[in-house]
């Protein structure tokens, strides 16, 4: 009986001890969040361009929004979620040979890079092939401003496909400066065509663009005051350096 009431008792005492320690927030949430479901144009400040190689034919490429939707993403949608649509694009070029195109989100007819949150592990998206022998690659850019590419395998198949592109560890997703960009960005995708695939007629839809992350992987303790404006900003800010207690700060 004491024996037992013993074993109790430790087990209490490791529960009440221990129990701050289990309690502390986790140093990790892995979130998923949407770059862009291409339902409705004019919902985000970007729209998507297109650029091409030097052999495209005259007119193209040709872009738009169409409806439609991977079969399994119709079980996800609300019924107050607006008509599914599609990005599509078709090309055309004049020659065989080593031919490619970029798909990229633009604004004000320039380029417009993406910031992800925290540090991601793979992007995800749906992509809609018609069984060229053509290759997709995902542009990103690190937080020195060198741009990667990384291959997300062959267009060659029929119809919906969902591709996962893993981000490689070595890949310098953060920066410690104050100055230049402080995370990774998306760029955009580029397609290739294979030196003896048919180049005259293509096309190619992309659904859903998301991506995995540990979104507290550069969340700290006084985090907010990384940005605060001590007046040499050309940026506003709600931030401003005040006199405290009737002294100015001054520069040593």
């Amino acid at each position: 009986m004491k024996r037992g009431l013993k074993v109790f008792v430790s087990l209490a005492c490791i529960f009440v001890i221990g129990l701050p320690l289990f309690s502390q927030p986790s140093s990790r949430s892995v979130e998923t969040f949407v770059l862009d479901n291409f339902d409705s144009s004019d919902s985000n400040e970007w729209t998507w361009n297109v650029n091409s190689s030097r052999f495209v034919a005259e007119g193209y490429p040709k872009t738009g929004y169409y409806d439609g939707i991977p079969n399994s993403l119709k079980p996800l949608r609300r019924p107050d979620d607006p008509d599914p649509k599609v990005f599509g694009v078709k090309t055309a070029f004049n020659r065989k040979g080593d031919n490619w195109f970029e798909v990229y989100p633009s604004k004000d007819d320039k380029p417009m890079e993406l910031p992800f949150i925290g540090t991601v592990s793979q992007i995800d998206f749906w992509v809609w092939g018609a069984n060229y022998n053509y290759y997709l690659e995902v542009l990103v850019k690190d937080a020195l401003d060198r741009v990667h590419v990384l291959p997300a395998g062959s267009l060659a198949f029929h119809g919906w496909r969902n591709i996962v592109v893993n981000i490689p560890g070595w890949l310098q997703q953060h920066s410690h400066l104050r100055s230049g960009p402080e995370n990774m960005r998306f760029v955009g995708f580029r397609i290739r065509t294979d030196a003896e695939e048919y180049v005259d007629d293509y096309v190619v839809f992309f659904d859903q663009i998301k991506y995995t992350t540990n979104s507290l992987a550069v969340i700290y303790d006084g985090y907010e005051l990384k940005d605060v404006d001590f007046g040499d900003s050309e940026s506003d800010s709600e931030n401003e350096v005040e006199d405290v207690g009737g002294a100015e700060w001054k520069n040593y």
